[in-house]
């Protein structure tokens, strides 16, 4: 397979109006080997008049081709790209048959052997142009279709795809093992399925899931509903079955609460599958997920309640992105930013998981607020010359047009009030169902229910980068104070300001709320004594970092854990963190604080992100390598306080993150090395599979593990998690010749899929080993560079984000990083994630000094 080209938007635009695409049928053998796939394919269109155009497709052997009846020589395909000239004004059919290769990164049609029973597993991946790794299309957004599929697959296997499916038939075989009636009474070598026709979508919403799923389906609202996983994540499925479909039905049924327009699909299944590169993908009627979704060891109700997000977010995508798709890939955020905020939101609504707030302001805002402030930052909705093509496009998949987008849509609704927010999106989908729109179409339906100038505030909070900073002045005044709002940057805020007052026994107490309009020329005059404590954005209502006035900054290092509200202390929280990444805050006092404070925290959110931020960033960034270890002992100290509480039970999510803690932060291997001996933590929890594999990985790191140690690991757990677990643990080991095997497999080694490539590279770089890895750090970035360019982007944006040397803070690891990024024939993707993650070293070392 050869260099492709990215489809630019003016191809895009010249395409469009020139086609009109109706129909699509697919027809898939999945018998033919381990390695491709037979795809043969009719595309019924409609030329508006006379022109020439292309077809993409990227096979491993373009077998035949015909237009309307007449031959295409297969040798005009080039780039990925089979012209398609001389068309007349009228209907025409496309015909091609294609033998396709198996993706083994995750992009077009995945194909996972699951080590567990030896069972084959595939399934599609088309975003964001890999529809054509599996058959033929015109792939752009704006030109939907009628999708069919016909399938032939293992007897055995069952097939999914956007519409109902049905077995239609078999082809007979000579002898299989497996049970069943060819027709003449021998074992039939394949079933054949057929999916029922879509409605018109984009070209990469298609999808088909194939394999011998296991399968709960229920019914409700008079559809189909269903969940799929493999078969040996059978029990753990079932386990959490009911919890699964309950939330989905309720979600369901209130988004029909809000929106006007029904579920426009014919059914409803949520697979759940093995080496998925993202969260979950909003397939219509189809919907894939991750299957580390499938819980096989316990967790926290905190990540619960990420599955129940990512549940919610991928059903909102049915009409945000499905039913009204963008027509170009610079409004990404329509689908995203939407189904990112009506995830968060429908789940307070509808389900047990009341505050989710807290959750998205302690995961999801962070990685917003640090993509903004990128060298590599964008607009939310950026202008249409800064997404110039396809490969420009795939660039944006980030913190800001999730998290930024969603909360910019939170301070919408805020500002606009519930009711015209939710009358505007009805309009919108009444306006462009099943077809396509922009920024400015969502502008216009919004505007048509208020007298608020929508237009200027999408313009100021779409268009524009970076984020504001809002800084309060207190003034003590006679018989009261004033308060003034400062504001670095540009963006209106409507904001709540969380008046407490700290009690005689150090607790917090809320006293009053302010409601402020941001920028404003008022000074406002306050009667009573000066606050303890003043938040801005309390509630959280805004995207702006906020800090905090001397007397509340001492106020919140004393007492951040006896603020009563939950997000107002994420709020807080969070102010610290920017605080420290902008050197405001030192970072042994973002440690000294949450030593004193996360042992009394009560929710799992906030405790998982001040602990996260401490153990990746503080600890093994911000901190000098001769403090790293001081910081890791208070880790395992904070981690030992809340083993301390919870011994009575009552919170088993608490006390797994204090586990946890205490595994990744082990400077010696004794205590943790008792416990893998012993099969559990004294007092609680047994060892399962996810916490041997954590603390074996750990032990590799410290020196106190072998490759026998790890092989007898692997053997208890022959999962396709404990292969990864074992390649991490091997990857960690602390020897040359284990770095060297691990290096190899790394950066040549083409076959390593694209979950082991990053177990692999999670544990090659270790602060610990930085002696023995140092040699490989100017070498990380020459070789990332092929590497992306040979492997594509799944593995680009994996090595970027993994494979990349950030636990080394020095001078030298900036040249050699900043040296890669002219090199000539670097990725736009690896290109993106180079220059974002040598802005992070910058930062670490500003804050070291």
């Amino acid at each position: 397979m050869g260099p492709m080209s990215a489809l630019t938007r003016n191809e895009a635009q010249i395409r469009a109006r020139l086609l009109d695409v109706r129909h699509y049928e697919v027809a898939l053998d999945l018998t033919t080997g381990d390695e491709t796939f037979e795809s043969c394919t009719v595309i019924r269109f409609t030329a508006r008049t006379a022109g020439d155009t292309f077809v993409e497709l990227k096979p491993d052997e373009l077998r035949s081709a015909a237009l309307d009846g007449h031959p295409l020589d297969p040798a005009a395909l080039t780039d990925g790209r089979l012209p398609l000239t001389g068309l007349t004004e009228g209907p025409h059919e496309l015909r091609i048959a294609a033998r396709m290769r198996y993706s083994r990164t995750g992009e077009g049609l995945h194909r996972f052997t699951d080590p567990a029973d030896g069972e084959t597993y595939v399934y599609t991946q088309m975003f964001l142009d890999d529809v054509q790794r599996v058959f033929p299309a015109f792939d752009q957004p704006d030109l939907k279709a009628v999708f069919e599929f016909t399938v032939t697959a293992p007897a055995h296997w069952t097939v999914l795809a956007n519409g109902i499916t049905t077995r239609i038939g078999e082809r007979p075989g000579d002898g299989d093992e497996r049970p069943g009636d060819g027709g003449d009474g021998s074992a039939p070598e394949a079933g054949i399925w057929a999916s029922a026709p879509t409605p018109v979508i984009s070209t990469y919403l298609a999808a088909v899931a194939a394999g011998p799923w296991h399968s709960i389906r229920t019914e409700h609202a008079g559809l189909p509903f269903g969940i799929h996983c493999r078969r040996s994540l059978a029990p753990h499925l079932d386990a959490d079955a009911q919890e699964i479909l309950d939330l989905t039905t309720a979600c369901y049924d209130r988004f029909h609460d809000k929106f006007t327009e029904p579920y426009p699909f014919d059914s409803y299944d949520q697979a759940f599958v093995p080496e998925f590169n993202a969260g979950a993908m909003e397939n219509p009627g189809l919907v894939t997920f991750r299957d580390d979704y499938v819980f096989r060891s316990a967790v926290t109700d905190a990540e619960r309640q990420r599955r129940a997000v990512t549940i919610a977010h991928e059903m909102a995508h049915m009409w945000f992105g499905d039913l009204v798709t963008l027509s170009w890939w610079d409004d990404i955020w329509l689908n995203e930013s939407f189904a990112e905020f009506m995830g968060y939101q429908t789940l307070i609504e509808a389900t047990r998981f009341t505050e989710t707030w807290t959750g998205f302001a302690m995961e999801r805002k962070p990685w917003g607020y640090d993509a903004d402030q990128r060298p590599s930052t964008h607009a939310v909705a950026p202008d249409a010359a800064a997404v110039p093509d396809t490969a420009s496009a795939l660039l944006n998949f980030d913190g800001i047009s999730y998290a930024k987008g969603a909360s910019a849509l939170r301070q919408l609704v805020a500002w606009l009030g519930e009711k015209d927010f939710l009358a505007g999106i009805n309009t919108h989908f009444a306006r462009h169902k099943f077809a396509n729109a922009s920024l400015a179409d969502f502008v216009d339906s919004l505007a048509a229910h208020t007298d608020r100038d929508v237009h200027t505030w999408a313009e100021t909070w779409l268009r524009t980068t970076g984020v504001d900073t809002l800084t309060p002045r207190l003034q003590e005044s006679h018989g009261g104070w004033t308060l003034t709002v400062d504001r670095t940057g540009s963006r209106p805020h409507h904001i709540a300001a969380g008046l407490y007052d700290r009690a005689p026994d150090g607790a917090i107490e809320p006293r009053e709320v302010l409601a402020l309009d941001v920028p404003s020329d008022e000074v406002l005059s306050v009667s009573g004594p000066r606050p303890a404590l003043l938040v801005l954005n309390d509630g959280d209502l805004t995207y702006a970092k906020v800090r905090l006035d001397e007397t509340s900054l001492e106020t919140a290092l004393r007492g951040i854990s006896r603020i009563p509200d939950p997000l107002t202390r994420g709020v807080v929280w969070n102010s610290l963190r920017d605080m420290v990444r902008d050197g405001e805050l030192a970072a042994a006092d973002y440690l000294a604080t949450a030593e004193a404070h996360v042992p009394d925290e009560t929710d799992l959110a906030i405790v998982q992100g001040v602990l996260g931020f401490t153990r990746a960033q503080i600890a093994d960034r911000y901190l000098t390598p001769d403090r790293r270890g001081d910081a890791l002992t208070t880790l395992t100290t904070i981690a030992r306080d809340l083993l301390r509480r919870t011994e009575d039970g009552t919170d088993p999510g608490l006390r797994l993150l204090a586990v946890r803690t205490l595994v990744d932060s082990a400077t010696q291997p004794d205590t943790i090395a008792g416990w893998l001996a012993e099969g559990t933590v004294p007092g609680g929890p047994e060892l399962d599979p996810e916490l041997r594999w954590r603390i074996l990985a750990r032990l590799s790191v410290l020196g106190a593990a072998d490759e026998a140690g790890i092989d007898e690991a692997l053997a208890a757990d022959p999962s396709g998690t404990g292969r990864e677990g074992a390649a991490r643990c091997r990857a960690a080991l602390p020897t040359a010749e284990a770095k060297a095997a691990a290096w190899e497999r790394l950066f040549h080694d083409d076959s390593l899929s694209n979950y082991l490539f990053t177990a692999t590279a999670q544990g090659f770089w270790q602060p610990e080993q930085a002696d023995l890895v140092r040699e490989y750090v100017p070498r990380a970035y020459t070789e990332a560079v092929t590497l992306a360019a040979r492997r594509g982007p799944a593995i680009a944006e994996a090595a970027g984000r993994w494979a990349l040397p950030g636990h080394e803070i020095t001078e030298a690891n900036l040249e050699a990083g900043h040296t890669a990024l002219t090199a000539p024939d670097i990725t736009p993707l690896l290109h993106r994630k180079l220059a974002d993650h040598l802005d992070d070293l910058t930062r670490a070392l500003r804050a070291r000094r």
